[in-house]
């Protein structure tokens, strides 16, 4: 993705992309960041880490740059964004870290226009490209893999630090909202003993409140011999997660309407019902806060929920 011109380094996928879609922002996922609303998503090819199981491996492990068919400029891509009613933009598909320039640049055309900008990433980066990526983002999820280094060293190609380096970062440094998010590989980072430290791990370096979402793994790329997750197995992690003190824990890639939906952890009221990216009940008021204790929801959560529903929409810029 680096190539020598002009005695520079430059980015050669600036303002090329594998495509662009608009999803619904809880596919990302992030279920407390402008709840029901569309988010036009986009990425590039390659990646800074060699996960095995990549469920995107035909983007991140690309070496055809063939694949980037589709360009647009960052001012293109913000236009597009307002012209679909768009309220954030994502890079995700392959680790926006990779075309940090590029994700910068659209990101300054978006906020021109009102449009937030999310990051899908490993949060795998060090400083100060951390300092001057994050600074141009609203909301990301971080893909926290495992809670031990062999996993990310046996199976990524990486480390684990750098990424609890990442998150602390984001949580003290910056007001950039975040959730993560851990696909459970059977066998691999799965067990209770890893889940209990990963979680109590979360709550002392991150607080309560920031949401973890555990999803269910298919078989992918180098890892077609794994099982898919079982759903009982990211209920466990779910209630593990809870019983430590997280506020919002959440399943995904399987139906669990329970798992996937909003409950006030003050007084156990549904707070924003899911059904999958649909969203059902609402039961916040203006101000986003419990109708029945009062209690505030962290996040950014607006007034009335987005109405995008689980639409997929891919578009042409």
């Amino acid at each position: 993705m680096r190539a020598r011109q002009n005695d520079e380094v430059i980015l050669t996928t600036y303002g090329r992309s594998s495509g662009f879609c608009i999803d619904p922002v809880e596919k990302k996922p992030l279920n407390h960041f402008l709840p029901g609303t569309p988010i036009l998503s986009f990425g590039t090819a390659g990646c800074n880490l060699s996960c095995k199981f990549c469920q995107n491996w035909d983007m991140s492990k690309s070496r055809e740059m063939d694949i980037l068919a589709d360009q647009a400029s960052p001012q293109a891509i913000a236009e597009a964004a307002k012209k679909h009613h768009c309220r954030s933009v994502a890079y995700t598909y392959n680790d926006p870290v990779i075309f940090l320039e590029y994700a910068n640049d659209t990101a300054d055309a978006c906020h021109e226009q009102g449009i937030s900008s999310v990051a899908v990433t490993a949060g795998y980066i060090s400083s100060p490209a951390m300092e001057d990526f994050f600074s141009h983002m609203d909301a990301a999820n971080i893909d926290l893999k495992a809670f031990t280094d062999s996993f990310y060293h046996k199976l990524c190609g990486g480390h684990l630090e750098p990424v609890l380096e990442t998150l602390k970062y984001l949580k003290q440094e910056t007001s950039v909202w975040i959730e993560l998010t851990t696909l459970l590989i059977p066998g691999e980072n799965d067990s209770e003993k890893e889940l209990q430290e990963m979680t109590q791990w979360v709550m002392e370096n991150l607080g309560p409140d920031v949401p973890m979402h555990f999803s269910a793994f298919h078989p992918e790329w180098k890892m077609l011999d794994k099982p898919m997750t079982p759903p009982a197995t990211l209920s466990k992690a779910r209630k593990i997660a809870m019983d430590n003190g997280v506020r919002f824990a959440y399943v995904g890639n399987v139906h669990d309407s329970e798992g996937d939906s909003t409950w006030c952890p003050e007084c156990g009221q549904l707070l924003i019902e899911r059904d999958w990216y649909v969203l059902g009940q609402w039961n916040l008021d203006d101000k986003g806060c419990c109708k029945n204790c009062g209690y505030e929801l962290p996040g950014v959560i607006e007034s009335v929920p987005g109405q995008w529903g689980s639409k997929r929409l891919p578009i042409a810029i």
